[in-house]
C-alpha cells in the first residue's frame, strides 16, 4: 500500500474510491476520440464526430433494420470439424471459444421479418465470430435463407462481413462458393429480389461469391470490401494503388456497388428497395 493511499484511507472526510463500470466509455476506431458507450450505441455504433461506421453483431443488426417481432431461423446442423484440423489449437476448441463469445453458433444467421412492413428474411454475418469466415455452416445457414425466402416468397437480403473462407475446412469451406451461388438461382427462378448489403470488412470468397451477385448492391460508408488484401495486390502488380482503394465510395464511384447508404438511413432504404422490387409491384 503507497504512502499517498495510507494518508486517503486515515482521513475520515476522504470519499470512498467508486468503481467505474469498464464499458463506460468506447475508442472510436475512426478518430481515436473517447465516446460514452451509451451515446455512441444509441447512435447506432457510429461516431458522432467523425461518423465511422463502428463493427456491430447480428442482433443489432436486426434490431436497426427489421421491425419488431420478427423470428430468428434455426441454424442448420452441419458436421464440425470434418477434417480433424488442427493448428495451434483444435479446431473444436476454437469453435467452443467463439461460441461461448458470441450469442449464435456459427458466422451467419437468417432471421425472419418486415422492414416496415415489407416482408423479407435477412441473413446477417457476424464478423466476431472467427472474422465471419465462410465454412459449411455458414454455406448451409445461407442456403436455408433463400429457401425460406422462396418458401416465403418474400425478397432475400444478406449482410455481409467476413475476412473470407475458413482455413480449418480447407476445400469444403471454398466449395460454399459455387453452393451458394447455385442457391441464389432459386431467387431467380421465383421472381424474388435479391439485396446485399456490404458492411465493413466484405473480402475474400464471400466477396467473390454471394456478395457480389446481389440485385442491388448497398454499402455502409468506409467499408473494406474486397478479394484479395491491398499489400498483396500491390506487390503482385508493383504499382502503388489509389487512394481509398477497396474503399466504399471509390468502388461506387467506378461502379462496384450501387450506393453507399449510412446506417441510420439504411432501413428506410431498403423499404423502399422492397417496395419497389417486391413481386406484387412487378405483377401490377
Amino acid at each position: 500500500m503507497s504512502w499517498l493511499t495510507r494518508v486517503r484511507n486515515a482521513l475520515p472526510f476522504a470519499q470512498e474510491k467508486r468503481d467505474t463500470p469498464d464499458d463506460l466509455w468506447t475508442k472510436c476506431p475512426g478518430c481515436g476520440e473517447m465516446l460514452f458507450t451509451r451515446e455512441y450505441e444509441a447512435n447506432l455504433s457510429v461516431c458522432p464526430r467523425c461518423e465511422h461506421h463502428g463493427r456491430i453483431g447480428a442482433d443489432a443488426r436486426f434490431a436497426q433494420l427489421l421491425d419488431a417481432g420478427f423470428s430468428l431461423l434455426t441454424a442448420p446442423k452441419v458436421k464440425e470439424d470434418p477434417l480433424k484440423f488442427k493448428d495451434s489449437k483444435a479446431y473444436p476448441a476454437r469453435l467452443k471459444a467463439a461460441r461461448a463469445a458470441n450469442p449464435h453458433p456459427d458466422a451467419y444467421t437468417n432471421a425472419l421479418g418486415t422492414i416496415d412492413g415489407h416482408k423479407a428474411v435477412v441473413g446477417v454475418q457476424e464478423f466476431a465470430f472467427m472474422g465471419g469466415s465462410m465454412g459449411m455452416a455458414v454455406g448451409s445457414a445461407f442456403v436455408s435463407g433463400v429457401e425460406r425466402a422462396v418458401k416465403e416468397k418474400c425478397p432475400y437480403i444478406a449482410v455481409t462481413a467476413a475476412g473470407g473462407a475458413r482455413m480449418q475446412e480447407g476445400i469444403l469451406s471454398l466449395m460454399q462458393m459455387p453452393r451458394t451461388t447455385a442457391a441464389l438461382q432459386m431467387l431467380k427462378a421465383a421472381g424474388l429480389p435479391y439485396i446485399v448489403v456490404l458492411t465493413d470488412p466484405t473480402t475474400g470468397g464471400v466477396t467473390a461469391s454471394y456478395a457480389m451477385l446481389g440485385d442491388v448492391h448497398i454499402a455502409e460508408p468506409g467499408a473494406l470490401i474486397g478479394f484479395a488484401g491491398q499489400r498483396v495486390i500491390q506487390d503482385t502488380i508493383r504499382e502503388k494503388l489509389p487512394e481509398g482503394f477497396q474503399r466504399a465510395e471509390y468502388l461506387h464511384a467506378h461502379g462496384m456497388v450501387d450506393m453507399v447508404v449510412p446506417r441510420g438511413e439504411l432501413k428506410a432504404t431498403l423499404a423502399r428497395l422492397l417496395d419497389y422490387l417486391s413481386p406484387a409491384k412487378q405483377a401490377a
